[in-house]
């Protein structure tokens, strides 16, 4: 059974200016070729010139293929599909809030592929569908990304809270156990 995939976001692209994660593909003459994690493999391309403040004498020792890495969006052309991203313009706070929203984005994209697959889902659409009706109804509702993994963890406290997701009773019971088995923090003996 193939893998189902979804962006973590509503938007199909990310903002100019947005700090996204990247898996680098390629390194070229002109720069890297990257593919967008939170965006659905979307690729992207680093240009050399920014790459690093700094003289670059080995472009290996900035960036490695298979790495992952936060880089600023400068530029998106959507009719093109063109996205630049600039790895020298990421500043040290917009890093860490970057690895923190992607850590909650990619927990959120576990628990609803999760309950897809329990459910039979086998399309990518039926996945969207799920993400549309639950996570971006909430990353709307709080008018911020990954906003889903805070009201996740309030849910299992406080089941009420999906009640405003137009899902049926069978998926809000499959969501709301797999929430419980992986968001409930484990007890640490001391």
């Amino acid at each position: 059974m193939a893998t189902m995939r979804c962006r973590f976001y509503e938007n199909h692209f990310p903002d100019v200016e947005e700090t996204v994660v990247v898996n680098v593909r390629q390194i070229a003459d002109m720069g890297a070729y990257v593919s967008l994690s939170e965006y659905n493999g979307k690729e992207g391309m680093i240009l050399l010139s920014e790459l690093s403040r700094r003289r670059i004498r080995s472009v290996n020792k900035l960036i490695r293929v298979g790495r992952s890495e936060c880089v600023v969006v400068i530029r998106v052309d959507k009719d093109k599909g063109y996205i630049d991203l600039s790895k020298r313009r990421v500043y040290s706070k917009d890093l860490i809030l970057c690895e923190e929203r992607f850590a909650k984005a990619k927990a959120i994209n576990s628990i609803l592929r999760h309950v897809a697959e329990q459910l039979g889902y086998d399309k990518d659409e039926q996945l969207e569908d799920l993400y549309m009706k639950t996570a971006w109804h909430f990353d709307r509702k709080e008018k911020k990304k990954a906003a889903a993994y805070d009201v996740f963890k309030r849910a299992i406290s406080d089941p009420h809270v999906l009640d405003e997701c137009e899902i049926s009773p069978e998926v809000r019971e499959a969501l709301l156990e797999d929430i419980r088995k992986k968001l409930t923090p484990q007890a640490v003996k001391v």
